[in-house]
């Protein structure tokens, strides 16, 4: 009786235009993961720096005599504190391989420059309403903040907002409280919040 032999079949290799096509979908994929994702270079670290800058303005400022001096040194940390923060930012960034300007790094910067620019013209502004900056810098910051922030993790616009409610209560109290309201939100805010972020988010 003749002994039945198994088939072999010769390997197939897959065709080249088949594995083509699965890179670009996994591309594609991988874009739009990005695309979608938090940006979560936000330092919790550098947050707490810049409060910390801010409550020594403030102590500062409340010394001067006159409101437009308190205002050139809110200026002066105003021009210091970014400074750190993007420190901050780009040190953490590096470390955690995130990427400062694609996906949702872009979409935060973008979301986050317009309100402070304006908050930055503010300084040139002279029609004598020079008691009205601090609230708006406030609520210009917590725009701004809450802005970017829907492209990052989401204590961020939580911390957006509250600057936005200190913004709306240094508009309707009097101008000798915008010192100490600055204070608890540059100051306090930002290390309130920084410390959570710093230790949940890698810095």
């Amino acid at each position: 009786m003749a002994s039945v032999r198994p088939l072999h079949r010769a390997p197939t290799s897959e065709p080249p235009t088949l594995h083509a096509r699965a890179m670009d979908n996994l591309a594609f994929i991988r874009d739009t993961m990005e695309a979608a994702g938090s940006f979560t270079a936000v330092s919790g670290w550098g947050m707490v720096a810049v409060g910390i800058i801010a409550t020594i303005a403030a102590t500062v400022a409340s010394a001067q005599h006159s409101v437009l001096r308190s205002i050139y040194v809110w200026i002066a940390a105003a021009v210091l504190a970014p400074c750190v923060m993007l420190w901050a930012i780009v040190r953490k960034a590096r470390r955690a391989h995130v990427p400062l300007l694609s996906g949702p790094g872009r979409k935060f910067l973008l979301s986050f420059s317009p309100p402070m620019l304006v908050g930055a013209l503010l300084v040139l502004y002279r029609a004598g309403v020079v008691v009205a900056i601090p609230g708006t810098w406030l609520l210009l910051y917590g725009t701004a903040v809450v802005a970017g922030g829907a492209f990052s993790v989401r204590i961020v616009p939580v911390m957006g907002i509250c600057f936005m409610l200190a913004g709306t209560l240094a508009l309707f109290t009097p101008s000798t409280w915008n010192d100490w309201i600055m204070a608890a939100a540059f100051g306090g805010l930002h290390i309130a919040f920084g410390i959570p972020i710093g230790w949940r988010h890698g810095g």
